[in-house]
């Protein structure tokens, strides 16, 4: 058993108090490592982002000034920080009173939990602490042998397309590579492709399929070929990856992009079970704290903090309180029976509030919940028409005469459509590569799934900068604007609008 740094005497045995209790609840966690730190330390150890040991770069000397204004401004305090590892390391704040740091313990278990069990979770590295001090000293030595200008300007480079990644290529293996053929075997092909008129003689053969006939199909079978070849075979979203497999990248680059992409890989699953991941440990630390840990003296500080972090407005979806009160709604609607295809189709909203079947499947629900949903089919599969009119949650628009936020749709539809929205690929534009020898010149030519957000031109551009110093040649996006289509160009010395072809 991994022995606990720094905790004091009180502190390790409530720790291991909370511990024994998440277990006898169901939660299962690798072994977790708490130490406290004063607030500067937090600070320090949350720009980077809960990595005490990363490569220097002026990013993160950024977010520790904001965070450290923030807290001393009395705007903004850490409470905690997790960190998805085997074992897992979490840091506590050295001035939190007893009943925040049992709460924050509790919380940080059933985190652990998360990031232990949930699918989303799997492919990540469990050593990625390790992996961090290695990524500090190999960026380091580049820094020492190259000098620290151009690799930080090689860094902003990579971070600022670090979003350009495939979320669910972990999930799925790569389309195998068709073997090439020669050109014995394509003639043969061209052939077989061919439709010839069928003839009764043979001396009018070139009458009824003349030569001309017989090299248009040969032209578009050519055509197709080309098309079917054209590189890559599919539309590659993990632009970044494919930027490391075939960019003409010096050593010490490749290995610089390799590591912020990881690391952007690493990251994609908290980012993809934001409200599951907080409200799983927010109804956790609420069962354990109530149940079990909570004195009453306790009592009216906790429910300060504890209401605190539920709080929602109109302006922002508060990951803790959505996430926590659909995981209780999914247990209180398992536990009665309100599912399926009988309650379904009950248009009695009467019957339908007092349904109740007594199944008690409520907790074994919300851990199959926990293993196999990310936050699109969390809301998909659960947001119920009741729960948003419990909740609040409408679709709200600003209004500038009234300089406030107000109510622009209550319909159910309207609002799923809008928060699944939010969330799909995180609010960002969706692009992938089509194209990597656009017209024959190794132009790069990728395009914008279109859902229905323009482009930030002023965004594309700098990105297409981006990519180009990568690629070193030519890149191009496609995208609907102005009710029309746009390739938007960067040649390395200008930007250029062009007219969009059909079939790109």
């Amino acid at each position: 058993m991994i022995q606990n740094t720094n905790l004091s005497t009180e502190l390790e045995e409530w720790r291991a108090k909370l511990e024994a209790w998440a277990k006898e609840y169901g939660l299962d966690f690798y072994e977790t490592i708490f130490e406290v730190l004063d607030w500067n330390q937090i600070n320090m150890v949350a720009a980077y982002s809960g990595f005490p040991n990363r490569y220097p770069h002026w990013r993160f000397g950024m977010e520790y000034e904001q965070l450290a204004k923030s807290y001393s401004y009395g705007l903004s305090k850490i409470y905690e920080m997790v960190i998805n590892n085997d074992p897992c390391y979490a840091y506590l704040l050295h001035s939190n009173n007893l009943v925040d740091q049992k709460m924050v313990m509790a919380h940080v278990f059933a985190h652990c939990d998360f990031f232990k069990n949930n699918i989303f979770f799997g492919p990540t590295p469990r050593n990625m602490m390790d992996q961090m001090a290695n990524h500090k000293t190999r960026v380091q030595r580049y820094i020492d042998n190259i000098g620290y200008d151009k690799v930080e300007s090689f860094i902003d480079t990579c971070l600022s397309i670090e979003n350009l990644i495939d979320y669910q290529r972990p999930f799925f293996k790569q389309p195998a590579v068709e073997p090439k053929q020669d050109d014995d075997d394509r003639s043969v092909q061209e052939e077989r492709g061919v439709h010839k008129l069928k003839v009764e003689k043979d001396y009018l053969e070139t009458y009824i399929n003349p030569k001309a006939f017989i090299d248009l199909q040969k032209q578009r079978i050519e055509e197709d070929r080309k098309k079917e070849e054209r590189f890559p075979l599919h539309p590659e979203r993990d632009v970044m990856g494919f930027l490391l497999e075939h960019a003409p990248l010096s050593r010490w680059e490749y290995d610089v992009l390799h590591i912020v992409r990881n690391e952007a890989y690493y990251f994609a699953p908290q980012a993809q079970t934001k409200i599951m991941n907080e409200g799983w440990a927010s109804y956790w630390h609420s069962k354990i704290m109530t149940e079990k840990a909570l004195l009453d003296s306790e009592l009216i500080d906790f429910a300060d903090h504890h209401s605190g972090t539920m709080a929602m407005s109109a302006q922002s979806l508060n990951p803790y309180k959505i996430g926590i009160e659909l995981i209780r709604n999914i247990e209180d609607r398992w536990n009665k029976g309100q599912f399926g295809k009988e309650y379904d189709e009950c248009d009695d909203m009467v019957v339908r509030k007092n349904w109740d079947k007594q199944l008690g499947l409520g907790r074994q629900k919300i851990f199959e919940v926990r293993k196999i949903y990310n936050d699109i089919m969390f809301l998909d599969e659960f947001l119920t028409p009741e729960f948003c009119r419990e909740y609040k949650l409408f679709a709200f628009t600003f209004n500038p005469l009234s300089n406030r936020y107000e109510i622009s749709d209550r319909d159910f539809a309207v609002v799923k459509q809008r928060l699944l929205a939010a969330l799909t690929n995180f609010g960002q534009p969706i692009i992938a590569i089509v194209d990597a020898n656009h017209d024959n010149r190794g132009e790069l030519k990728l395009r914008h799934e279109h859902e229905g957000v323009d482009l930030d031109i002023q965004y594309a551009r700098e990105t297409l900068q981006n990519i180009f110093k990568i690629w070193k040649r030519p890149v191009l996006i496609e995208t609907k604007f102005n009710n029309g289509k746009k390739i938007f160009q960067y040649d390395g010395n200008e930007h250029k609008i062009l007219e969009s072809k059909e079939g790109i």
